[in-house]
């Protein structure tokens, strides 16, 4: 798979050939393609040197740096050990035990524990600025009665930038809890929290729709789709009922697996057709170890009326699917993207998932930062 063709020892410290975001428009912005951080060498005290592997050979690497703890965050990671190799003897990883726990818009979210310190940093951005990285610090979150703060499912902005005056951030707890805050509030910045009555939405993912101006959350099993205006502090969800329509019948031996898979629900927007899709992953453990693999994925269009019609056909749209919010271009203005494919990025997996003929080919290997960037604007 293309993605993946770029793994050269050599590596070249300029910016990235650019693209435009859509074919033919003169006035389209100059994009980066879809990309994600293939590897980290330590580089000095509390930094390690990213480098980024990008949806094309064409593409050349890019070396920045970055804070070690959004990259080697998790030392007692029971999958692959602490990579001691990567450091000299003596040297100090992190004074804090702080985890990345979600991106959005290129944005990396990260939680200092036992504090509480949420902050947004832009240091595994692929344009933003390696000498002056920023760093955005929200108010410590606020645990509802019987809710938790420490646990994530994942972070997502309503603009591309929390420093725009109107962005609004909202983290989903593991549990009840929706939290959101306006990091531009300066010092009167607060965290507003909701509690969702519904358990099928306790451990659902995030997203924002440009389409509908709200923050959106599939259900388990993918029976409803909880909304919210968080941008006007409307805290009552609206909900919409999805109806299924040519589903597929599947084997017996597609079934047995299916059985034994573990499945979650993505909601993804594009942007430039404005269709919204529904793409639920379904994943197994493999070789006996606490990794997930995917074995399958089925994607719906889900009309305004709530039918949701399985396709096996999106067109030119690749969809990309990882620990950061789901997104989806057009293959044709990115050299090197497959369409009609699903992307996958996890802690141990990166899996191509053809929606034409429901192929998969999934490579293992760790990632440390396992969030696809969807292309970045870029200013001159």
């Amino acid at each position: 798979m293309s993605l993946l063709l770029g793994h050269s020892p050599k590596l070249f410290i300029r910016k990235p050939v650019l693209v435009r975001a859509s074919a033919g428009g003169s006035s389209s912005p100059l994009q980066t393609p879809p990309c994600f951080v293939d590897g980290a060498k330590y580089c000095g005290p509390d930094h390690v040197e990213l480098r980024f592997s990008y949806t094309s050979t064409d593409y050349p690497k890019l070396i920045k740096k970055a804070p070690v703890e959004l990259v080697y965050n998790d030392i007692n990671d029971p999958i692959i050990p602490w990579p001691a190799e990567q450091f000299e003897e003596g040297d100090k990883v992190s004074d804090a035990e702080v985890t990345t726990i979600g991106s959005s818009h290129g944005w990396v979210a990260s939680l200092m524990h036992g504090v509480g310190i949420l902050r947004l940093h832009d240091d595994l951005n692929p344009v933003a600025s390696d000498a002056n990285p920023k760093c955005i610090s929200l108010p410590p979150p606020v645990s509802l009665p019987r809710c938790q703060t420490q646990f994530v499912t994942n972070v997502s902005l309503s603009s591309l930038s929390p420093e725009e005056e109107d962005c609004v951030v909202a983290v989903k707890f593991m549990g009840p809890q929706l939290s959101y805050c306006r990091p531009s509030a300066q010092g009167n910045s607060k965290w507003f929290n909701i509690r969702i009555a519904n358990p099928c939405f306790f451990s659902s993912r995030l997203m924002f729709s440009k389409k509908h101006n709200m923050f959106r959350i599939p259900g388990a099993g993918g029976q409803l789709i909880a909304s919210w205006d968080l941008c006007k502090d409307e805290h009552t969800p609206k909900f919409q009922e999805l109806r299924y329509h040519f589903l597929p019948e599947p084997t017996e031996a597609e079934r047995e697996v299916m059985d034994t898979c573990l499945t979650t629900e993505h909601l993804v927007e594009s942007q430039s057709t404005g269709e919204t899709f529904l793409v639920k992953c379904f994943r197994q453990t493999v070789d006996g170890i606490a990794v997930l693999q995917t074995k399958g994925v089925m994607v719906f269009r889900v009309a305004p009326k709530g039918n949701a019609v399985y396709t096996q056909d999106i067109g030119d749209l690749t969809i990309f699917i990882s620990k950061a919010e789901a997104f989806c271009v057009r293959a044709s203005s990115f050299p090197g993207v497959s369409p009609n494919h699903v992307y996958i990025l996890d802690v141990m997996e990166i899996s191509f998932f053809k929606l034409a003929d429901s192929s998969i080919t999934t490579l293992t290997e760790r990632i440390m930062a396992p969030y696809f960037f969807p292309p970045q604007n870029i200013e001159y």
